[in-house]
C-alpha cells in the first residue's frame, strides 16, 4: 500500500512526462487519497511539507520570495503565485534562527501569512479560498511544486535566513524617507498628466532628486570605517516585449550608477547598486514602465491608419522611449553631479564615486562571469519616431540611433 510521499511522487513525475491521461489518473488518486491511512487529511500535509522543503533548498540558491512568486505567476498563472506565497509563509513559520528584515518585508509585499488552521486541511481550505474544486487546487499544487523542484540556481544577491555571509547593501526602498516620498509624488504627477513634456520634467525631476541624495550618502558612507557591499534586486521583464524593458531597465540602471543584466529565459532583470541607487532605479523603472505603455497606446491612435496594433510598432515605440529617456536621466544624473562637485570639490567627490562605480563593476564580475549581449532591433521606423517624440516632446532634435546592446542572456548553471 502505498503511502502519501509515493503517491505524490508518482503524480509529480506524471505531471513532468508527455502523457496526459496517466497524469490524470495520478491526480485522482491523490484527490480520493489513494487508500492510504489519513486519506486526503495525510496527502496535503505532505504535499505542503514536500513544497516547503523545495522552496527552503532555494533560498540558499539565490531564489527571494518575491522572485519565486514572480516566475510561478509568469509560467503558471496567478493561483500558483498566490500559492507559493503561501508555502513560503509555511516555510519562514519553521524557519530557525533569527530571519532579516528584508526577507519579512518581501513576504509583506506579497501578503504571505500563514492563514490556515491546519496543513492537513491546507488544499480544502486553499480550494474554498479560491472558489474553485479539490482537483483544481491539487493540479495547482503539484505544478508549482514541480516547478519549485526545477528552477536552477541564481545568483545570490544577499545571504538568506540562515545563511552565514558578507552582508551586501540592502535596497532603500521603503517608506519613511522624505526624499523617497517626494520622488514617488512626482513620479506619480508623471503617470497621471496626458502632456508628455509635463511628464519629462517630473521625471526628470525626480531623478534629478534621487542623484542628489545619492551623491550626498556617498560622501557619507565614503567616510565610514567599513564599506557595504553593493547589493541587487530584480526587476521583472515578463511579455510582451521583454527586451524593450530590459533595455528600459539596462538605460535608468545607467544613469543611476548601476549595473544590469537581463536573464531573459526567467523573466527579470538583475540591478546591482548600492542602496540610494537601486531605490531610484526601482521607482523610476516602475512608473516610466507605466508612462510608456500609456504613450504608446496613445501613440496607436494618433498613427497614420488608426489605432491598430502592431508588434513592429509597439517593440519600436519602446526601444526609442527607453534610449530617449536614458539621455534625460543621464542628463539631470550628470547636472547634480557637476552640482555636487561646484559645492564639495571634486577632489573629494570624484574618488569616492569611482570607487562606487569599481565596486559595482566587481560584484557584476563575481556574479556574472561570461555575460554575452543581445541586440535588440527596430523594424518600424513610425514606432521609432512617435517613441522618441513620447519620450522627449520638446526636443526636435533626431533618434538616439538604433538600440544598443543589452547586457543579458545569462544562462544559469543547472
Amino acid at each position: 500500500m502505498p503511502d502519501a510521499d509515493e503517491l505524490i511522487a508518482d503524480a509529480l513525475a506524471a505531471a513532468r512526462g508527455a502523457d496526459v491521461r496517466t497524469a490524470e489518473r495520478q491526480l485522482d488518486r491523490l484527490v480520493v487519497g489513494g487508500g492510504i491511512a489519513g486519506g486526503m487529511t495525510a496527502v496535503d500535509a505532505a504535499l505542503v511539507a514536500r513544497l516547503v522543503r523545495g522552496v527552503g533548498r532555494l533560498w540558499p540558491r539565490g531564489w527571494q520570495p518575491a522572485d519565486l512568486a514572480r516566475i510561478a505567476t509568469r509560467r503558471l498563472g496567478p493561483a500558483a503565485g498566490r500559492l507559493v506565497a503561501d508555502i513560503a509563509a509555511a516555510q519562514r513559520r519553521g524557519q530557525p534562527g533569527p530571519v532579516p528584515g528584508w526577507w519579512d518585508d518581501q513576504l509583506a509585499g506579497l501578503d504571505a501569512t500563514v492563514w490556515w488552521d491546519d496543513d492537513g486541511g491546507y488544499l480544502t481550505a486553499w480550494a474554498a479560498r479560491q472558489g474553485t474544486d479539490r482537483i483544481a487546487a491539487l493540479r495547482d499544487a503539484v505544478e508549482v511544486l514541480a516547478l519549485v523542484e526545477s528552477l536552477p540556481p541564481i545568483a545570490v544577491l544577499r545571504p538568506p535566513p540562515g545563511v552565514a555571509g558578507q552582508v551586501a547593501a540592502a535596497p532603500a526602498g521603503g517608506s519613511g524617507s522624505r526624499i523617497l516620498d517626494r520622488v514617488r509624488a512626482l513620479l506619480a504627477k508623471a503617470e497621471s498628466t496626458t502632456f508628455p513634456a509635463e511628464a519629462e520634467a517630473l521625471t526628470g525631476k525626480a531623478q534629478e532628486l534621487m542623484s542628489r541624495h545619492s551623491i550626498g550618502v556617498a560622501l557619507v558612507a565614503g567616510t565610514a570605517e567599513r564599506a557595504d557591499l553593493p547589493g541587487g534586486v530584480r526587476l521583472g521583464t515578463d511579455p510582451p516585449y521583454p527586451g524593450a524593458k530590459a533595455l528600459l531597465v539596462q538605460e535608468v540602471a545607467a544613469a543611476n550608477r548601476c549595473e544590469s543584466i537581463w536573464s531573459d529565459d526567467l523573466g527579470f532583470a538583475t540591478v546591482l547598486g548600492f542602496p540610494a541607487d537601486l531605490a531610484a532605479v526601482e521607482l523610476l523603472y516602475t512608473s516610466l514602465l507605466v508612462q510608456a505603455t500609456a504613450a504608446m497606446l496613445r501613440g496607436r491612435t494618433e498613427r497614420r491608419g488608426g489605432g491598430r496594433r502592431t508588434k513592429a510598432y509597439d517593440e519600436s515605440f519602446l526601444n526609442a522611449f527607453a534610449l530617449r529617456i536614458g539621455e534625460r536621466l543621464r542628463a539631470a544624473a550628470d547636472e547634480a553631479s557637476r552640482e555636487a562637485a561646484r559645492n564639495e570639490g571634486s577632489a573629494r567627490l570624484l574618488p569616492v564615486l569611482a570607487a562606487r562605480t569599481d565596486a559595482v563593476r566587481e560584484r557584476l564580475d563575481d556574479l556574472f562571469p561570461g555575460v554575452t549581449r543581445k541586440r535588440l532591433t527596430v523594424s518600424d521606423e513610425e514606432g521609432w519616431s512617435s517613441g522618441t517624440s513620447a519620450a522627449d516632446r520638446a526636443s526636435l532634435a533626431p533618434g538616439a540611433g538604433p538600440p544598443r546592446p543589452v547586457r543579458g542572456g545569462h544562462r544559469p548553471a543547472r
